[in-house]
């Protein structure tokens, strides 16, 4: 069993940047491929990142790509997303996810709660 508390979302300007947090209790953590997901109002949750469970490898959504970093840190538990160069359409809930190594929300076991990201021009 996985419980993950994402943390730092806030409202910013066009340009501006965020740095996520992915808080994981449990000892497993390490063993859990991660990702982060979004939703904006009326659309379908979608794909943003995911790393693997060593940090080695790591996708990104084309949207996304260039400008934001997916992290984490085993030792804390912790994975991360740096956002730069926010865009308005970046607004939405972001959610973590921990599960097997890939893109569709079905390739994960556990979510967070999420935490509002909004981008204003």
């Amino acid at each position: 069993q996985v419980q993950l508390v994402e943390s730092g979302g806030g409202l910013v300007q066009a340009g501006d940047s965020l740095r996520l947090s992915c808080a994981a209790s449990g000892r497993t953590f390490s063993s859990y491929s991660m990702g982060w997901f979004r939703q904006a109002p009326g659309k379908e949750r979608e794909f943003v990142a995911v790393i693997s469970w060593s940090g080695l490898t790591t996708n990104y959504a084309d949207s996304v790509k260039g400008r934001y970093t997916i992290s984490r840190d085993n030792s804390k538990n912790t994975m991360y997303l740096q956002m730069n160069s926010l865009k308005p359409e970046d607004t939405a809930v972001y959610y973590c996810a921990a599960g097997r190594y890939g893109i569709r929300v079905y390739d994960y076991e556990y979510w967070g709660q999420g935490t509002q990201v909004t981008v204003s021009s």
